[in-house]
């Protein structure tokens, strides 16, 4: 049986939504933390999973730049597409909960950009931990949120669901999302992120927005010129960091380790 994430990413073209402009925002700022922390290749092949991989944007790009790339997709569809890239990347099916496949401590660098946007706080906790095993002690953990504002004002007040997701109980009253079981995505707030990493043993490196203001501004980006646009991208990338925009956006990027024996 097709499960619904299938069936979504089925009609869901990901590949076009990175390569769309808002889409580029996120994908040329997640490349730029990913290279900041991946290990310098001095010392031998460095190895890279990325969990969640879709039709592999990220492992196809690091690929090219002569990484030793894994990557391990759910949805048939996305992985069929990935392959068909004919790329040096390790591609097979699997999801972020059960990594069996791999050894303990195998991978330098680890993306979990898809999966935690679908779990329940049990899942996400579990899905750290898969990926804490197969990290390297001195390894890094890339992991992308989807973010409960981000949520309220474009489906609760822009599309005009507001009134409709109190009375139904998909929000609460501190405007937190509550999403049902048949639900596919579920929203986080920066205290459950820490809450995640606190019960997974792992902890902050560094905590990004991945695509700040973009997606709330798609019409206006896809009218920009080219050159203004590479302006919004250096005005995103100096400010990805800041406090005051963490969280703000559509996605959020948690930069993790392992936590120091003794921590």
């Amino acid at each position: 049986m097709m499960t619904e994430l299938e069936k979504y990413y089925n009609k869901f073209n990901e590949e076009k939504r990175l390569k769309s402009r808002h889409g580029q925002v996120e994908f040329i700022t997640s490349m730029k933390y990913i290279h900041k922390y991946l290990p310098k290749r001095e010392h031998g092949q460095v190895k890279i999973l990325d969990v969640g991989a879709g039709t592999g944007r990220y492992s196809v790009a690091l690929a090219e730049e002569g990484y030793d790339v894994t990557a391990v997709e759910l949805v048939k569809y996305n992985l069929g597409i990935l392959k068909k890239k004919n790329s040096s990347v390790k591609a097979y099916q699997g999801n972020a909960l059960k990594l069996s496949r791999f050894p303990d401590k195998e991978f330098d660098l680890i993306i979990l950009f898809g999966p935690m946007y679908l779990y329940t706080k049990e899942d996400k906790v579990k899905a750290l931990m898969e990926a804490k095993r197969v990290l390297k002690d001195e390894g890094t953990i890339l992991v992308a949120y989807t973010m409960n504002e981000y949520s309220v004002l474009v489906y609760g007040f822009r599309e005009n669901h507001i009134q409709e997701c109190l009375e139904n109980g998909k929000l609460d009253a501190n405007y937190r999302v509550c999403p049902s079981p048949e639900d596919l995505y579920d929203y986080v707030r920066l205290e459950d992120i820490d809450s995640y990493n606190e019960a997974a043993g792992m902890e902050r490196i560094q905590i990004i927005s991945a695509d700040g203001p973009s997606d709330y501004m798609r019409q206006v980006l896809n009218t920009m010129d080219e050159k203004t646009f590479q302006t919004f991208i250096d005005y995103h990338l100096t400010t990805c960091e800041r406090p005051e925009l963490v969280g703000a956006g559509s996605h959020t990027v948690d930069i993790i380790r392992k936590k120091k024996m003794g921590e």
